[in-house]
Protein backbone atom coordinates (compact mmCIF):
# COMPACT_ATOMS: atom_id res chain seq x y z
CA UNK A 1 0.00 0.00 0.00
CA UNK A 2 1.24 3.46 -0.91
CA UNK A 3 0.27 6.33 1.37
CA UNK A 4 0.43 9.82 -0.13
CA UNK A 5 -0.34 13.19 1.44
CA UNK A 6 -1.15 16.17 -0.74
CA UNK A 7 -0.65 19.45 1.09
CA UNK A 8 -1.03 23.06 0.04
CA UNK A 9 -2.39 26.46 0.94
CA UNK A 10 -6.16 26.72 1.12
CA UNK A 11 -7.65 27.37 -2.31
CA UNK A 12 -4.54 26.34 -4.24
CA UNK A 13 -6.24 23.37 -5.90
CA UNK A 14 -5.02 20.46 -3.80
CA UNK A 15 -8.47 18.83 -3.60
CA UNK A 16 -8.91 19.13 -7.36
CA UNK A 17 -5.46 17.62 -7.81
CA UNK A 18 -6.10 14.85 -5.29
CA UNK A 19 -9.45 13.88 -6.83
CA UNK A 20 -8.14 13.81 -10.39
CA UNK A 21 -5.08 11.79 -9.36
CA UNK A 22 -7.31 9.39 -7.41
CA UNK A 23 -9.61 8.96 -10.41
CA UNK A 24 -6.69 8.47 -12.81
CA UNK A 25 -5.19 5.76 -10.59
CA UNK A 26 -8.54 4.04 -10.08
CA UNK A 27 -9.12 3.99 -13.85
CA UNK A 28 -6.06 1.72 -14.05
CA UNK A 29 -7.68 -0.80 -11.74
CA UNK A 30 -5.99 0.27 -8.53
CA UNK A 31 -8.00 0.38 -5.30
CA UNK A 32 -7.80 3.99 -4.12
CA UNK A 33 -8.98 5.65 -0.91
CA UNK A 34 -9.08 9.46 -0.64
CA UNK A 35 -9.33 10.99 2.83
CA UNK A 36 -10.25 14.67 2.99
CA UNK A 37 -8.76 16.46 6.00
CA UNK A 38 -10.43 19.84 5.59
CA UNK A 39 -13.19 20.88 8.04
CA UNK A 40 -15.34 21.86 5.03
CA UNK A 41 -15.53 18.16 4.09
CA UNK A 42 -15.51 18.92 0.36
CA UNK A 43 -12.38 17.11 -0.80
CA UNK A 44 -14.19 14.28 -2.59
CA UNK A 45 -17.17 16.05 -4.15
CA UNK A 46 -15.79 15.72 -7.69
CA UNK A 47 -15.80 11.95 -7.11
CA UNK A 48 -19.37 11.79 -5.82
CA UNK A 49 -21.28 13.75 -8.42
CA UNK A 50 -21.02 16.91 -6.33
CA UNK A 51 -22.92 15.33 -3.45
CA UNK A 52 -21.49 15.68 0.07
CA UNK A 53 -20.67 12.51 1.98
CA UNK A 54 -21.27 12.00 5.68
CA UNK A 55 -18.10 13.02 7.48
CA UNK A 56 -16.58 10.97 10.26
CA UNK A 57 -17.21 13.71 12.81
CA UNK A 58 -20.83 14.21 11.71
CA UNK A 59 -21.43 10.50 12.08
CA UNK A 60 -19.87 10.51 15.55
CA UNK A 61 -22.00 13.50 16.57
CA UNK A 62 -25.09 11.62 15.45
CA UNK A 63 -24.31 8.12 16.71
CA UNK A 64 -21.59 8.56 19.30
CA UNK A 65 -18.65 6.21 18.90
CA UNK A 66 -20.99 3.49 17.60
CA UNK A 67 -20.07 4.28 13.99
CA UNK A 68 -20.28 1.75 11.18
CA UNK A 69 -17.57 1.77 8.50
CA UNK A 70 -20.11 1.87 5.67
CA UNK A 71 -21.52 5.11 7.08
CA UNK A 72 -18.25 6.98 6.66
CA UNK A 73 -16.77 5.35 3.53
CA UNK A 74 -18.56 6.16 0.26
CA UNK A 75 -17.72 4.55 -3.06
CA UNK A 76 -17.32 7.26 -5.70
CA UNK A 77 -16.35 7.42 -9.38
CA UNK A 78 -14.25 4.52 -10.64
CA UNK A 79 -14.69 2.89 -7.23
CA UNK A 80 -12.61 5.46 -5.31
CA UNK A 81 -13.32 5.09 -1.59
CA UNK A 82 -14.20 8.56 -0.30
CA UNK A 83 -13.79 9.63 3.33
CA UNK A 84 -14.17 13.09 4.86
CA UNK A 85 -12.82 13.78 8.33
CA UNK A 86 -15.08 16.81 8.77
CA UNK A 87 -14.75 19.44 11.45
CA UNK A 88 -16.25 20.68 14.69
CA UNK A 89 -19.35 22.82 15.03
CA UNK A 90 -18.34 26.33 13.86
CA UNK A 91 -16.96 28.35 16.76
CA UNK A 92 -16.62 25.29 18.97
CA UNK A 93 -13.75 22.83 19.13
CA UNK A 94 -10.53 22.36 17.18
CA UNK A 95 -10.41 21.34 13.53
CA UNK A 96 -7.05 19.65 14.05
CA UNK A 97 -8.45 17.57 16.87
CA UNK A 98 -11.26 16.54 14.52
CA UNK A 99 -8.73 15.07 12.10
CA UNK A 100 -7.11 13.12 14.93
CA UNK A 101 -10.50 11.71 15.96
CA UNK A 102 -11.31 10.76 12.37
CA UNK A 103 -8.00 8.97 11.87
CA UNK A 104 -8.35 7.11 15.16
CA UNK A 105 -11.87 6.03 14.14
CA UNK A 106 -10.67 4.66 10.80
CA UNK A 107 -7.93 2.73 12.60
CA UNK A 108 -10.35 1.38 15.21
CA UNK A 109 -12.72 0.15 12.49
CA UNK A 110 -9.80 -1.39 10.55
CA UNK A 111 -10.69 0.56 7.40
CA UNK A 112 -7.34 -0.12 5.73
CA UNK A 113 -7.45 -3.81 6.55
CA UNK A 114 -11.01 -4.29 5.34
CA UNK A 115 -10.82 -2.27 2.11
CA UNK A 116 -7.13 -3.02 1.44
CA UNK A 117 -6.49 -0.01 -0.85
CA UNK A 118 -3.44 -0.01 -3.10
CA UNK A 119 -3.12 3.76 -2.65
CA UNK A 120 -4.33 6.06 0.14
CA UNK A 121 -4.39 9.79 -0.60
CA UNK A 122 -4.67 12.26 2.27
CA UNK A 123 -5.83 15.71 1.14
CA UNK A 124 -4.61 18.10 3.85
CA UNK A 125 -5.01 21.83 4.40
CA UNK A 126 -1.51 23.26 4.76
CA UNK A 127 -1.91 26.86 5.86
CA UNK A 128 -1.05 25.80 9.41
CA UNK A 129 0.98 22.63 9.81
CA UNK A 130 0.29 21.82 13.46
CA UNK A 131 -1.85 19.55 15.59
CA UNK A 132 -4.12 17.28 13.57
CA UNK A 133 -3.10 18.88 10.29
CA UNK A 134 0.41 17.51 10.86
CA UNK A 135 -0.88 14.05 11.74
CA UNK A 136 -0.42 12.51 8.26
CA UNK A 137 3.30 13.35 8.34
CA UNK A 138 3.87 13.18 12.09
CA UNK A 139 2.29 9.87 13.03
CA UNK A 140 3.42 7.77 10.10
CA UNK A 141 0.18 7.70 8.11
CA UNK A 142 1.66 9.10 4.90
CA UNK A 143 5.00 8.01 3.49
CA UNK A 144 5.32 10.72 0.86
CA UNK A 145 4.20 14.35 0.81
CA UNK A 146 3.53 16.25 -2.40
CA UNK A 147 2.97 19.99 -2.08
CA UNK A 148 0.70 21.88 -4.47
CA UNK A 149 1.76 25.46 -5.14
CA UNK A 150 1.56 28.22 -7.71
CA UNK A 151 3.98 31.04 -8.40
CA UNK A 152 2.07 33.33 -6.02
CA UNK A 153 4.08 34.48 -3.00
CA UNK A 154 1.69 33.29 -0.29
CA UNK A 155 1.34 29.91 -1.96
CA UNK A 156 5.10 29.41 -2.01
CA UNK A 157 5.37 30.72 1.55
CA UNK A 158 2.90 28.06 2.72
CA UNK A 159 4.73 25.42 0.66
CA UNK A 160 7.99 26.38 2.35
CA UNK A 161 6.42 25.96 5.80
CA UNK A 162 5.03 22.57 4.85
CA UNK A 163 8.40 21.43 3.53
CA UNK A 164 10.06 22.58 6.75
CA UNK A 165 7.51 20.69 8.84
CA UNK A 166 8.11 17.51 6.84
CA UNK A 167 11.87 17.94 7.20
CA UNK A 168 11.53 18.29 10.97
CA UNK A 169 9.94 14.84 11.18
CA UNK A 170 12.17 13.16 8.56
CA UNK A 171 14.78 12.08 11.11
CA UNK A 172 12.12 10.01 12.89
CA UNK A 173 11.48 7.93 9.80
CA UNK A 174 8.18 9.60 8.97
CA UNK A 175 7.10 11.09 5.64
CA UNK A 176 9.45 12.76 3.18
CA UNK A 177 8.81 15.61 0.78
CA UNK A 178 8.66 13.90 -2.61
CA UNK A 179 8.23 17.05 -4.68
CA UNK A 180 6.17 20.08 -5.68
CA UNK A 181 3.21 20.18 -8.03
CA UNK A 182 2.86 23.45 -9.92
CA UNK A 183 -0.81 24.37 -10.32
CA UNK A 184 -0.52 27.29 -12.70
CA UNK A 185 -2.18 30.64 -11.99
CA UNK A 186 -0.71 32.52 -14.96
CA UNK A 187 1.86 34.35 -12.85
CA UNK A 188 4.62 35.89 -14.97
CA UNK A 189 7.58 33.51 -15.29
CA UNK A 190 5.67 31.12 -13.05
CA UNK A 191 7.52 27.94 -13.89
CA UNK A 192 10.92 29.54 -13.40
CA UNK A 193 9.80 31.04 -10.09
CA UNK A 194 8.56 27.73 -8.72
CA UNK A 195 11.56 25.77 -9.97
CA UNK A 196 13.87 28.28 -8.30
CA UNK A 197 11.83 28.02 -5.11
CA UNK A 198 12.00 24.21 -5.28
CA UNK A 199 15.79 24.41 -5.51
CA UNK A 200 15.87 26.69 -2.47
CA UNK A 201 14.13 24.08 -0.32
CA UNK A 202 16.12 21.21 -1.85
CA UNK A 203 13.12 19.79 -3.67
CA UNK A 204 11.91 19.61 -7.28
CA UNK A 205 8.86 20.20 -9.44
CA UNK A 206 7.45 16.77 -10.32
CA UNK A 207 4.42 17.92 -12.31
CA UNK A 208 2.81 20.95 -13.93
CA UNK A 209 -0.96 21.45 -14.19
CA UNK A 210 -1.86 24.15 -16.74
CA UNK A 211 -4.61 26.67 -16.05
CA UNK A 212 -7.68 25.57 -17.99
CA UNK A 213 -11.40 26.35 -17.81
CA UNK A 214 -12.23 22.66 -18.14
CA UNK A 215 -11.38 22.21 -14.46
CA UNK A 216 -14.15 24.57 -13.34
CA UNK A 217 -16.53 23.20 -15.95
CA UNK A 218 -16.00 19.66 -14.69
CA UNK A 219 -16.39 20.66 -11.05
CA UNK A 220 -19.61 22.52 -11.85
CA UNK A 221 -20.90 19.13 -12.98
CA UNK A 222 -19.60 17.44 -9.85
CA UNK A 223 -16.97 15.51 -11.78
CA UNK A 224 -13.22 15.25 -12.16
CA UNK A 225 -11.63 16.34 -15.43
CA UNK A 226 -10.50 12.78 -16.18
CA UNK A 227 -14.13 11.65 -16.02
CA UNK A 228 -15.84 14.63 -17.64
CA UNK A 229 -13.28 15.25 -20.41
CA UNK A 230 -11.26 12.03 -20.74
CA UNK A 231 -9.78 12.94 -24.13
CA UNK A 232 -8.63 16.43 -23.14
CA UNK A 233 -5.08 17.61 -22.64
CA UNK A 234 -6.00 18.44 -19.04
CA UNK A 235 -7.01 14.85 -18.37
CA UNK A 236 -3.67 13.78 -19.85
CA UNK A 237 -1.86 16.21 -17.50
CA UNK A 238 -3.53 14.65 -14.46
CA UNK A 239 -2.90 11.13 -15.73
CA UNK A 240 0.79 11.92 -16.25
CA UNK A 241 0.96 13.43 -12.77
CA UNK A 242 -0.66 10.32 -11.28
CA UNK A 243 1.95 8.14 -13.00
CA UNK A 244 4.81 10.25 -11.68
CA UNK A 245 3.44 10.31 -8.12
CA UNK A 246 2.94 6.56 -8.15
CA UNK A 247 6.49 5.99 -9.38
CA UNK A 248 7.95 8.30 -6.72
CA UNK A 249 5.91 6.93 -3.83
CA UNK A 250 7.27 4.29 -1.49
CA UNK A 251 5.26 1.36 -0.26
CA UNK A 252 4.25 1.62 3.38
CA UNK A 253 6.15 -0.56 5.77
CA UNK A 254 4.28 -3.42 7.35
CA UNK A 255 2.60 -2.44 10.60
Amino acid sequence: MKRIAIYGKGGIGKSTTASNVAAALAMRGLAVMQIGCDPKADSTRALTGGKPVTSVLDSIRKNGMDVALEEIVTKGSFGVLCVEAGGPTPGVGCAGRGIITAFETLERLDAYGIYRPDVVIYDVLGDVVCGGFAMPIRDGYARDVFIVTSGEKMSMYAAGNIALAVDNFKARGYARCAGLILNCRDVENERELVESFADSIESRVIGVIPRDGLVQEAENRGLTVVEAFPESSMAKAYEDLASTMLELSREAEDD
